[in-house]
């Protein structure tokens, strides 16, 4: 699949072509053991975006299995066992945000279509089935606001006007789009001023205990309200990056904060006001801390009841050194029973020159592979969509999304992070089981899942710069499949 004249259309080429194309450029722990899984009479197809290429989501070969035993050390092999399954998949989707409604309403009506399909659409766009949105304003909104007049403990004056006229319809329209389904959760960046330390939505601060209550209750207006207008709910977050400082709305929880005030505050509110189905996800914050946090939370039962699991996002600072990503595996393996779902994560410091930035659908396929690999459930995007500027956002903190929209001539722009999204969310299913998946050669990252229907996703990323060859590998019988230099491949079978 490729967007071609602003539609998304489907592309048939023989995988020759890109190798001749790329050459010319060139020379210029919680285990489930299931049933025994036969390849007998599975076809193959293979779906490839790769660099130097004019594949994206393309159809590149189908191929079928042949007896093969041992492997030679000197071919490259992924290896797959679907006997052994792990974690159930939630979904993946992205954050409609004020700013993407705005965007999203700056285009024309035939371009929104586009845009819809893209993103909702199974069959001509990449199916996402969950989304996110922020309760009060974020860095991410064109304003300041709350729900309420300063100063209203009470919240008798709780009104989501300001959310109708464009993050609620943008949101309406997305449900439609995904076939009426779409798994919703939301996330407040701050409460209003009154009710923090600092008396400001900015800049950190904490919740004054008096309000915990108040502010508890909050939630349940806001889910609330957005149903009135036909949007479910499907859960929240406590608090976005509750370690986080920040020049925008931003307010801090130590983990004994955040724990006691879900188990003695947001928790019984939620149940008291007959919200108990909601999902509540804690921390929704980095890789680096995410083990103290979820030890914190769990291992307090009176808290741990509340929380349907952990959120978790990309912006640590590794140093230059590998991500985080074992983090996740001792969460996963510690509390197997919670679940561990990635809430944001985007390429930061927008510069419209690197569009065509290669590295920025290899940044999304890497965390992707790692983090469904140590015990993730579902991803979900930042900004859904962003306009030239990296924006709109009230405090400048500009950054990409995988894509974005030319608000002057009504087209959308689609990043390589975009197709590498895809290569996840248009084939895995909700309800699929992680199965076992590893490659014996380190620059071919690899996961994959057993869909409820039957069928089974295998997902390669070639990080290398040169084609390699290699085997699909199950249970003695093997498919021959060649990689391209940086590229991303989805072998359906």
């Amino acid at each position: 699949m490729k967007v071609k004249n602003n539609k998304i259309i489907k592309k048939i080429s023989p995988l020759a072509l890109a190798i001749a194309l790329f050459a010319c450029k060139e020379n210029k722990t919680s285990v489930q053991t299931g049933t025994a899984y036969s390849t007998e009479g599975k076809t193959v197809i293979v779906y490839t975006t790769a660099d130097s290429s004019l594949y994206r989501l393309t159809t590149t070969d189908t191929l079928s299995f042949t007896p093969k035993a041992q492997p030679l050390e000197s071919e490259i092999s992924v290896f797959i066992d679907p006997g052994k399954t792990f974690q159930t998949y939630l979904g993946i989707g992205a954050a409609l945000t004020d700013a993407s409604a705005e965007t999203f309403y700056k285009l024309p009506k035939e371009t929104q279509q586009e845009f819809l399909r893209a993103h909702f659409d199974k069959k001509e766009g990449i199916g996402y089935t969950v989304a996110r949105t922020n309760i009060n304003s974020c860095d991410f909104s064109s304003d300041m606001y709350t729900y309420i007049k300063e100063g209203d403990s009470s919240l008798q004056t709780f009104d989501i006007t300001h959310d109708k006229k464009f993050k609620i319809p943008f949101i309406q329209e997305a449900q439609q789009a995904a076939g009426g389904s779409l798994n919703l959760f939301a996330s407040p960046w701050s409460p209003p001023a009154f009710m923090k330390t600092n008396n400001d939505m900015l800049h950190g601060g904490k919740l004054k205990p008096e309000f915990y209550n108040s502010w508890a209750l909050y939630y349940t207006k806001f889910i609330k309200a957005y149903e009135k207008e036909g949007v479910p709910v499907w859960g929240i977050t406590v608090q976005n990056e509750p370690m986080a400082t920040q020049r925008w709305e931003s307010c801090i929880y130590t983990a004994e904060e955040e724990r006691d005030f879900l188990k003695n505050y947001l928790g019984p509110v939620m149940h008291k006001e007959g919200l108990a189905d909601k999902k509540i996800i804690v921390w929704d914050h980095n890789r680096d801390l995410i083990y103290q946090r979820a030890q914190t939370y769990f291992n307090d039962p009176e808290a741990a009841k509340y929380a349907w699991g952990i959120g978790f996002h990309w912006y640590e600072d590794w140093s230059g050194g590998t991500p985080m990503y074992e983090n996740l595996r001792r969460v996963y393996e510690s509390f197997p029973d919670k679940h561990i779902f990635f809430t944001e994560g985007c390429a930061e410091s927008f510069d419209a020159t690197r569009y065509n930035a290669w590295a920025l659908g290899e940044e999304y396929g890497r965390s992707m592979i790692n983090d469904f690999n140590n015990g993730m459930v579902g991803f979900t995007d930042w900004n859904i969509l962003l306009d030239e500027t990296g924006g709109p956002n009230h405090v400048q903190n500009f950054c990409f999304a995988p894509v974005h929209a030319d608000t002057k001539n009504g087209k959308l722009i689609y990043t390589n992070a975009y197709y590498y999204i895809g290569h996840f969310s248009k084939f895995i299913q909700p309800g699929a089981k992680r199965i076992a998946a590893t490659a014996s050669r380190s620059q071919l990252l690899t996961t994959a899942f057993k869909n409820p229907d039957g069928t089974t996703v295998i997902i390669v990323m070639n990080q290398g710069n040169i084609i390699t060859p290699y085997f699909i590998w199950i249970n003695g019988k093997a498919a021959e499949v060649t990689a391209l230099p940086h590229s991303i491949a989805t072998i359906l079978l």
